[in-house]
C-alpha cells in the first residue's frame, strides 16, 4: 500500500474526481492538484495517498477494473470473449481519454503512459502487477473450471493460453495500434480454442 492507511472518503471522493479528469483529458490533463480541489480534499492528503500522478492514474484504473465482472454461464466459447471484450473496452476507454468523439489517431494513449508509469517507479510496477494478478488469477479460474468439466483439454496449459489471448490484446494496442472489440475477441477465441477444445468440448 502507498501512503497512510486508507479513509474511504478520502479514497472515494480523490478517485471519483480523478476518473472524471482522466477519461475528459487524459493523461496529460489529469492535475492532482485539481483533482484534490474538486474531491474538496487538502492537497497534502491527496499526495499522502498518491505520491504521484502515475500512482493516481493507476488509481483510476484499478478503481474501474473493479467493476467489471467475470461472468462464468458453463459455456467457455461464449464467456471467453466476454470476458475479452471487457478487457477491450477498459483499453480502449483508456486509449480515448481525453480525446474528442472520433478522433482515434491509433496510439495507446493512457494505457502506454500507464506503462511507462511502471518503468518510472518500482513501486507503480509492482502495484500493477498486483492489479493484473489479481484478475488474471480470476481469468484462469475460469479456464480451469471449463478444464474440469471437460470443455478444454486436460493437459491444458491455462496461464499460457490466457497469455495469448490477453497478450494480443495489449499488443494490437501498444504497437499495431489496431482496433480491439468483440469481433476481435471472437476471432481471438476461436483460433485459440481450436487447439485447446476437448473431443467433448
Amino acid at each position: 500500500m502507498v501512503g497512510r492507511p486508507r479513509r474511504s472518503d478520502v479514497d472515494e471522493g480523490g478517485l471519483r474526481a480523478a476518473t472524471e479528469l482522466l477519461l475528459a483529458r487524459g493523461y496529460a490533463g489529469l492535475s492532482p492538484d485539481e483533482v484534490a480541489e474538486r474531491a474538496g480534499i487538502a492537497k497534502t492528503t491527496l499526495y499522502r495517498r498518491w505520491p504521484t500522478k502515475d500512482h493516481l492514474a493507476l488509481a483510476v484504473v484499478n478503481r474501474l477494473q473493479d467493476h467489471d465482472e467475470i461472468t462464468d454461464t458453463g459455456d467457455i466459447r461464449r464467456d471467453l470473449p466476454a470476458y475479452l471484450e471487457k478487457i477491450a473496452a477498459g483499453l480502449n476507454r483508456m486509449r480515448a481519454a481525453g480525446r474528442a468523439p472520433g478522433d482515434d489517431d491509433g496510439s495507446a494513449g493512457t494505457v502506454a503512459e500507464l506503462v511507462a508509469a511502471a518503468a518510472r517507479h518500482a513501486d507503480v510496477g509492482e502495484l500493477e502487477r498486483q492489479m493484473y494478478a489479481r484478475r488474471n488469477t480470476l481469468a484462469r479460474a475460469l479456464l480451469e473450471r471449463a478444464r474440469d468439466r471437460g470443455q478444454l483439454r486436460a493437459d491444458l496449459d491455462v496461464e499460457a493460453l490466457f497469455d495469448q489471448l490477453a497478450g494480443a490484446l495489449y499488443y494490437r494496442v501498444l504497437i499495431t495500434g489496431s482496433p480491439v472489440d468483440r469481433a476481435y475477441a471472437e476471432r481471438l477465441v476461436e483460433t485459440a480454442l481450436r487447439g485447446a477444445l476437448s473431443e467433448n468440448g
